[in-house]
């Protein structure tokens, strides 16, 4: 009989959630099967793979063919490496303590690159939720002086400059009165002065009239 190692879908739609199983290469996809040898989740990042490495080994022993995706699982997990292995002490090259020596640094050396990809991935996570608040927050304060731009009174205009405009064109029409009324009395102070001039020439006039009287007394 024919064995294959597959995945058996479960889970939601839209969200498949698998097992790993040992059927009858001629069962359908999602039939009987005859061991159940583990689960894979795609829907995590990166997936999640939980897998009994003895039970496929013997499985693989025993002559059965992984599907393609079943067979990165199995490499990903180290069950195709441990079966290398164990063809290695069937042929007495290897012990079975060296075997699983070799089996758990491989594990060891699996795990820390496993923690540094996990460790970078939440590390992007961090910092992409970073970027997001601060541009969150730009965005806010943009909003926010936007508002109190919108929401500020409008500037009074100050009267002042109108009052002390006022103040100076009323000092100006003020001035210009005087100097009106400074021409319009001119000629009044200049009037005496003629009517001394006047006075002062009469004596002139009368000139003659002392001259001929002195005449007159000498002829006498």
């Amino acid at each position: 009989m024919p064995v294959r190692i597959r995945l058996q879908r479960h889970g939601k739609k839209g969200k498949p959630f698998y097992w790993v199983v040992a059927a009858d290469a001629r069962s359908k996809r999602d039939g009987k099967y005859l061991e159940k040898l583990g689960t894979y989740n795609p829907n995590t990042h990166p997936a999640t793979v939980d897998l009994d490495v003895d039970a496929s080994v013997k499985w693989l022993q025993n002559g059965a063919e992984p599907t393609n995706t079943v067979k990165a699982i199995l490499s990903n997990k180290g069950v195709l490496l441990k079966h290398h292995l164990v063809k290695g002490v069937a042929k007495g090259a290897l012990t079975e303590e060296q075997v699983e020596e070799r089996f758990a640094q491989w594990l060891a050396e699996k795990e820390r690159a496993v923690q540094a990809l996990n460790s970078s991935l939440d590390k992007a996570k961090v910092d992409a939720k970073a970027k997001a608040l601060e541009a969150e927050k730009e965005a806010n304060e943009k909003r926010a002086a936007a508002i109190a731009a919108a929401n500020a009174p409008e500037p009074e205009v100050s009267e002042e400059p109108a009052v002390e405009e006022a103040a100076v064109s009323e000092e100006t029409a003020e001035e210009a009165l005087a100097a009106e009324a400074a021409v319009e009395e001119a000629p009044a102070e200049e009037a005496p002065a003629t009517e001394e001039a006047a006075t002062e020439e009469t004596p002139t006039a009368e000139a003659p009239a002392e001259e001929e009287a002195d005449e007159e007394k000498l002829v006498e």
